[in-house]
Formats: structure tokens, sequence, C-alpha cells
């Protein structure tokens, strides 16, 4: 019998809330590049989940920090994992959006890794019934998921936790370690954590929890700000470690503990700005390279075998099929949170609206063109891009008191813009500029030019 496989996966937005775009490249150097030195130092083995965009600016910034990634991918001490090219929540965008910008990221990864993933990460884990079919579509094999989404499907663990749902809530996060004790002993729930499974379309499927995820988190900040008397230890990681070797022993063959954001590997990342709502992001926190290398260690001496979601889809003898996905409520997320907190922000409620507009432009002209969104031209091509950058998820959280920056913001109107003057340019070079009912540039101008105002009049977390 083989040992119990475990899988550690940071994943990479370098478009992050708060992380000023000036100091994107800091966080190439201080998280991402130590990261991969100590892969690559040491007997060990992860996943690497990064969003197109993240790959496409590694090129532009810090290309010899990308060259090792790609050594480490060819020496099979990473797995590469890809998700939509721009950070957004694709749950709260239209589906069109949504596959387009999944098919784009895995374009990009082999045009600067040369290598195409085939396991696939959702951000945030907003669910709906429709993604498994968009990853599918896309050319994945793989996706990873939210156990606890799943498991709060269940009435009797909703019930048992006392654990609620609300759109404009962050999150559960420091409470879902509920979930585990009232799974701890039931293997009927603990399966869908130590096993792969599939989706009806024969998508595979891994999933990871927060009641392990969390706490490895606050032992990588080694922080205590008045939650605890002392930082969560590596003798608690051991302990926990040592718990789920049991459990994987009754229920099935791997844990994924940590599918959690590899910013938090060399900077505290958003840490404090989401525990504590204080205006702290992105501060130097060297001590936690060592703090993963220790949860890597400790996992390898414990006897665990470090893999990665395909070695242990492929390895697996209990993959079943999970009808359970289709019981995940519409709209969550993961930490115990929701999707539909993302689009219930007022930057959301004022950035979408426009956005969407210039969607509907965009398949107007399109279908006059008698042309699919599948094969458009230049200039359309250009404004989807652009248009679906705009939808990036981080100039739209976190929601009062705290705020995403007001760069953020910036960002995307200024994406918002861009994806106007090409559908504009598209209008020009067909000579159909005329026909201003199918979409009117000036008019939309003036529309983001209204939004761009009342979103720089507000007031910004940290300023």
């Amino acid at each position: 019998m083989g040992k119990n496989k475990i899988i550690f996966m940071p994943h990479a937005n370098i478009q992050y809330s708060q992380l000023d775009p000036a100091r994107r490249q800091w966080v190439m150097k201080n998280s991402y590049e130590p990261l991969f030195d100590l892969v690559a130092n040491g007997n060990y083995k992860i996943a690497f989940e990064a969003s197109g965009k993240t790959i496409e600016e590694l090129a532009k910034q810090a290309p010899e920090v990308l060259d090792k990634l790609k050594n480490l991918i060819k020496a099979d001490k990473i797995e590469p994992v890809s998700s939509p090219h721009i950070h957004i929540m694709l749950t709260n965008i239209p589906e069109e959006i949504c596959l387009d910008t999944l098919k784009y990221a895995l374009d990009v990864w082999e045009k600067y890794v040369d290598v195409r993933p085939e396991t696939g990460w959702n951000p945030e884990c907003g669910w709906a019934s429709y993604l498994p079919e968009l990853y599918k579509k896309a050319g994945f094999k793989n996706l990873v998921m939210d156990a606890d989404s799943l498991l709060l499907s269940f009435d009797e663990i909703r019930e048992a936790t006392g654990l609620t749902y609300d759109v404009q809530g962050h999150s559960n996060k420091n409470h879902l370690f509920k979930i585990e004790d009232y799974i701890q002993d039931k293997p009927e729930f603990l399966k869908f954590i130590t096993n792969p499974s599939t989706s009806a379309n024969g998508l595979n499927m891994i999933f990871r929890s927060d009641c392990m995820a969390n706490p490895m988190l606050w032992f990588l900040m080694g922080a205590t700000e008045g939650m605890r008397d002392e930082p969560v230890s590596i003798e608690e990681i051991r302990e926990m470690f040592s718990k789920w070797q049991q459990r994987i022993t009754a229920s099935g063959s791997f844990i994924m503990p940590y599918a959690e954001d590899a910013e938090y590997i060399g900077t505290s990342a958003y840490f404090y700005v989401k525990q504590f709502n204080q205006a702290r992001f992105f501060e130097p926190e060297p001590e936690s390279i060592g703090r993963f290398k220790q949860l890597l260690d400790t996992a390898i001496e414990l006897g665990y075998e470090l893999s990665t979601p395909s070695e242990v889809i492929n390895a697996s003898t209990k993959t079943f099929a999970n009808e359970y996905i289709n019981c995940i409520e519409n709209g969550v997320a993961w930490h115990g949170g929701t999707a539909k907190a993302w689009a219930n922000t007022e930057y959301s409620l004022i950035m979408d609206p426009v956005c969407l507009a210039m969607l509907n432009g965009i398949k107007a002209i399109a279908n006059y063109l008698n042309i699919s969104l599948e094969s458009l031209d230049k200039d359309l091509g250009k404004a989807m891009k652009a248009l679906t950058s705009a939808w990036v998820s981080d100039s739209r959280w976190p929601p009062a008191p705290t705020s995403p920056g007001r760069f953020n913001v910036q960002e995307s109107i200024a994406d918002m813009y861009e994806t106007n003057q090409a559908i504009k340019a598209a209008l020009v070079n067909h000579k159909i500029e005329t026909l201003r009912s199918l979409y009117s540039p000036e008019l939309m101008g003036t529309q983001i030019k209204m939004v761009e105002d009342k979103l720089m009049a507000m007031e910004y977390f940290g300023e």
C-alpha cells in the first residue's frame, strides 16, 4: 500500500486588491522567486497556479523568475495550474467572457512557459452549475474545488455548524473548523476531501478545505493579533497532519491542505486587511518562506508523499461520480463566503452595468458582421480582452469598511476606455460607424466618464 499523498498549491494573482502596480515586481522577487528556489533546492514537489496575466507580467518584469518556474515544471517538481487570464469571479460574469478568458490563459501559459496546463483553478471557488462545462470546453481535464462549499450544501452539516451565508459578508473563514469537528469520524463526508471525484461531463475534481488551510495561513504569518495568546506552532500543524493521516486511511488516498495565496509566502499579502480590517498590505514577511518549508518537511517526516493534482487523480483507485456538486449553492464561494458578495459591492454595482453594455455592443456588432465570438477580428478581439480586464474582481473587493485600492479601480476604468476605443475602431474599419443603433462610442464615453467621476470621488481604505 502506497503512502498517503499530500498536495500543496500556492496560487498567484499579480492583480491583487491593494497591491500597487509599482509593487508587483517586488512581489515576484520576494514571494514567487524564493518559493521556486525553495522547491528547487529540496526534495519537494508542489502545484503552482497562476493567472495568465500573472504569467504575462512575470515574462515582462521578472523573466528570470519565470525561467525558474519553467525549469521546475520541466524537472517534474511543479505541476502548472491555470485559471482565467484575468482574476475574475466567473459566476458573476457572462459565460462568453468566462470561456474566452479561460482559453486565453492557456494560450498565454503555452506562449511563455511552453506548457498547456490540464488542471484548473476557479478564482475564489465561486460556484454555479455551468462551471464544469466551461472548464471542459476550455480544454481542462481537472479542476480544484472547495470542499467547504460542498459540505455546507448538506443540511445536517449546516445545522450542526450553525454557519450561514450572507451576500454582504466577507466569509466564515475562521469558523470552518466546525465542519472538521463534525465530519472527523464520518467517512461518508471525509471521502469528498480524500478522494478525486468526477462531474457528469467527466471533469476530474479534487477538493481543498479551509479547515486545514486556515491554521497553516496563521502559522505562516506568525500572527496572534489579539486572537491567540501564542502564534500557531509547528506542533499544532504536526498534530493536524497526524489526525488527517488516520482519516485518509479510513476514507481515501490524499489531502490538499494548502490551496492558498502564493503571496503569503514571503509577504503578508492581504492577511491584516482580511482578518482585522487593518490598512497593512504586502509587508515583507521573509520568515514565512522558512515556515512554508517547515510545512513541507513536517508532512514528509510524518510519512506523506508530496504530490500534485494530476498525480493524485491518475493514481487513485477510489474515484467516484460526484452528483453532490449539483447541490452546492449557486453564488457561494470559498471561506464560507459568497461570490455574490463581490457582485454587491458599490464598485461592482457601478461598473458592472457599463461592462455588460459594452459586451452587448461587441455581440451586436459581431452579429451584424456575421462573425462568432470565437472568431472576432483584431479590433473586436482587443475589445473583448480589455473588457475582461475591466471585470477583474480585485477592483471590486472588499466591501466596507475596507475597499480595493484606488489604483485597482483606476485600472478597470482605463480598461473600459480601451474597450470603447477598440469597439469604435471596429466600427470605423468595417465602415459601419454610422450605424449607431448597434453601439454608440461617443455616448458610452460619457457613461465611462460619469463612472470615473463617481468612483474617483470616493474615499479609499488606507489613504
